[in-house]
């Protein structure tokens, strides 16, 4: 199943990243696709909704640097959205109070 997600993702991201302009139509009809695949994989469909509202609020609010193009732009902003979705903020490593056993 991630299999395939990773395959439609990959395939969606790469036509972005294939124009050398992107209009809001383009952001639009991409993101749409991801929140299909999203949900195909079985992801709650609330979670796929926010997820493109996260993307999409930052794609079109966000000044695209000079090192990118604005399909790179997009690529980055879906991976560093996923990234924050999986990992569900910061996390630490806290240490216990209680010394370690040796099995």
């Amino acid at each position: 199943m991630l299999e395939n997600l990773t395959e439609k993702l990959t395939g969606i991201l790469n036509k972005l990243t294939s124009k050398g302009r992107l209009t809001d139509k383009d952001i639009d009809e991409a993101l749409g696709m991801v929140r299909r695949s999203l949900l195909e994989a079985d992801v709650n469909f609330r979670v796929a909704r926010d997820f493109v509202a996260a993307v999409k609020a930052r794609a079109l609010g966000s000044d695209v640097l000079e090192s990118l193009t604005p399909g790179q732009q997009v690529v980055k902003i879906v991976h560093e959205e996923l990234t924050s979705l999986l990992t569900g903020g910061e996390h630490r490593l806290v240490p216990s109070s209680q010394p370690t056993n040796a099995i």
